[in-house]
């Protein structure tokens, strides 16, 4: 939508929603969350396939701080790209973020860092969503979700301690806290529910063609501070079916051998190694390791989220 926020930032918002009326019948370019969107839904097609009884699949909705008059072009672009969007939340100027827990929202994407902040306040998983520098193919035919640790699947708290103490008291404190869990951080519950229906899978036998594949990829060492992220997830009942502890070392060209259709961190930093690698990141602004909140956000148009 780069040349409607152009017409909007220049001209106003009824100029911006009189050309979405003049371009209704033209269907909007797939944004970063596109091919994301399109594994949800080849999932989706599995799981009716196995179990056709069964409505415990992808729920996804469109939600917008659009004006209901721009409804038509957006239904005109999910039928042409052959999508399966049933629920629209079209607000009017308005923040959609107070419809969010009506819809028991497990993540909640979009370009708009503030309307994402929003929704982390109010303890919706949420991530800023930023397309790659470049193209790369994701698969068709599985979805690959990737998370970061600290601050994303857990708390902050030894983000905390490296931030006060260093590195050296860190790897003391994991030793010693080895066997207590860590608390949750903000996208525990979408990890959980990758894993409910991915153990749909398992249970017909498919295990190893499960069409969800998730990752822990953090700048963790495995000798030194990996056993309490693992051991953290087994006592949520949780696991990742790969693990990759870098040591510090950069996200970016292991997520090129991924190649997951969107890896989740709480550092700009990671997010851009990522993004110049050619993967869709997201940014999850949660935790210590945040920069200031701007005061005087730049105007944004309506936006798809």
């Amino acid at each position: 939508m780069d040349e409607e926020q152009r017409i909007y930032t220049e001209q106003g918002v009824e100029e911006y929603v009189r050309y979405q009326l003049e371009h209704e019948n033209e269907p909007f370019s797939p944004g970063p969350a596109f091919p994301f969107v399109k594994a949800l839904e080849a999932v989706n097609k599995r799981l009716r396939e196995l179990y056709p009884e069964s409505e415990d699949v992808f729920d996804i909705v469109l939600v917008t701080n659009n004006h209901a008059q721009v409804g038509v072009r957006l239904i005109n672009s999910i039928n042409h790209y052959d999508l399966f969007i049933e629920r629209f939340c079209m607000t009017g100027g308005n923040s959609p973020i107070c419809y969010l827990k009506a819809y028991h929202t497990n993540l909640y994407l979009s370009a708009d860092a503030e309307k994402v902040q929003e929704a982390i306040d109010e303890g919706i998983a949420a991530a800023t969503i930023f397309s790659p520098s470049r193209d790369v193919a994701v698969s068709q035919s599985q979805l690959r979700v990737a998370f970061d640790g600290d601050a994303v699947l857990f708390s902050d708290e030894s983000e905390r301690i490296v931030k006060a103490h260093g590195l050296d008291r860190f790897f003391e404190h994991e030793k010693a806290h080895e066997n207590k869990p860590l608390a949750q951080g903000p996208l525990k519950g979408f990890l959980e529910a990758l894993g409910r229906l991915q153990k749909k899978f398992y249970s017909k036998g498919l295990r190893l063609e499960c069409p969800i594949r998730t990752y822990l990829v953090t700048a963790r060492s495995a000798a030194s501070s990996g056993a309490r992220a693992l051991k953290t997830l087994r006592s949520w009942g949780l696991e990742t079916d790969e693990a990759l502890f870098l040591a510090g070392a950069p996200k970016g060209p292991l997520l090129e051998k991924i190649r997951p259709h969107i890896f989740f961190d709480d550092q700009m930093f990671h997010v851009a190694g990522a993004q110049e690698m050619g993967t869709v990141a997201a940014h999850v602004p949660y935790g210590v390791a945040q920069t200031p909140r701007r005061t005087a956000p730049p105007k944004q148009a309506p936006s798809a989220q």
